[in-house]
């Protein structure tokens, strides 16, 4: 017991010792702008991560954030002002794009639940769907946007604190998904399922129902993180999704969400994102190539996940 209590707050203790230690190489780690920095960065894999979190607590996997990321910055770019057509349907855009990604994280969860096709092969299908599709709508180009509005989502900051918008939409997403998982039944339900999916249907709980709609709930997520994706950046193309899957389940893995299922909650990947941010910024700040911050990254998830494993409950490792 005393082991578990220990592995569920080793991700802060991480995260303090690694904010220590990097503060203490560089102190410009403290300055006020170099915090805006680490927000403005953890801003998307918070989203994103959010997402991922009620999958993995169900026992399941979503590989297909960054179909779902890549597809809905696309329509993103396509339906706002842009240099590539006469759309500008501005800030409306916006719930269009969300209904994409609850779209496609339906049909995730249609897919694996009606045809019974494991989460894992049913979103690395997605994943290349969502990616193939918003290459044949751009046609192996970019589109740039060119809507002030949609841009100032991630790159304007509020008078008072001088954060990005877009951090106070990923804080405004992180509450969302503290109300859902603490307060509805949908987020009991995914517990449950995570916990033992034989006693949840004992317990009369539509285990079909509660997974469709956790995938569609991602979606969104994704979808949200595709919408700051490509304010940020400016476009969408084919290629703005590169590299979000691991960070992603870096970071829910490094928070202690278990693989397993049925332990873990959105504030530890809140703290997994923070771990994963500060790392790479005081790499950066260290000077250490990316070469190396990769595998050093690598190295985080093994030793993340042999810490939040109790090795007594699990006798046969697949």
């Amino acid at each position: 017991m005393h082991r578990f209590r220990l592995a569920s707050w080793a991700p802060v203790i991480v995260l303090v010792l690694l904010c220590a230690v990097i503060a203490v190489i560089n102190p410009n780690f403290l300055s006020f702008g170099n915090f805006v920095r680490i927000a403005q960065a953890a801003m998307i894999p918070l989203v994103l991560g959010l997402g991922a979190t009620f999958i993995i607590l169900m026992g399941s996997i979503d590989l297909s954030v960054e179909g779902i990321l890549t597809l809905s910055a696309v329509i993103l770019s396509l339906l706002v002002l842009n240099g590539a057509n006469g759309n500008d349907l501005g800030l409306l855009a916006i719930p269009l794009v969300l209904l994409v990604g609850a779209g496609v994280g339906f049909i995730n969860g249609a897919v694996h639940v009606k045809l019974k096709v494991p989460s894992f092969m049913t979103t690395l299908g997605t994943w290349f769907i969502g990616v193939g599709v918003a290459n044949a709508l751009l046609g192996g180009t970019a589109v740039r946007i060119n809507d002030k509005l949609v841009r100032a989502l991630a790159i304007s900051r509020d008078p008072l604190v001088g954060l990005p918008w877009g951090v106070w939409i990923a804080i405004f997403c992180f509450f969302v998904a503290l109300v859902i998982q603490n307060y509805t039944r949908l987020g009991r339900y995914i517990y449950a399922l995570g916990g033992g999916e034989d006693l949840a249907g004992l317990s009369g709980i539509r285990a079909s129902r509660v997974r469709i709609m956790a995938f569609t709930l991602a979606g969104v997520f994704y979808a949200v993180g595709g919408i700051l994706a490509a304010a940020q950046l400016g476009l969408g193309n084919s290629q703005i999704g590169l590299g979000r899957l691991f960070t992603t389940i870096t970071a829910v893995v490094v928070g202690g969400t278990s693989l397993a299922g049925g332990s873990g909650s959105v504030q530890q990947t809140l703290v997994g994102v923070l771990v994963v941010v500060v790392l790479s910024n005081g790499m950066v700040l260290m000077g250490i190539p990316p070469s190396v911050q990769i595998g050093v990254q690598g190295l985080m998830i093994i030793a993340a996940v042999a810490l939040s494993m109790d090795r007594k409950l699990v006798r046969i490792v697949k």
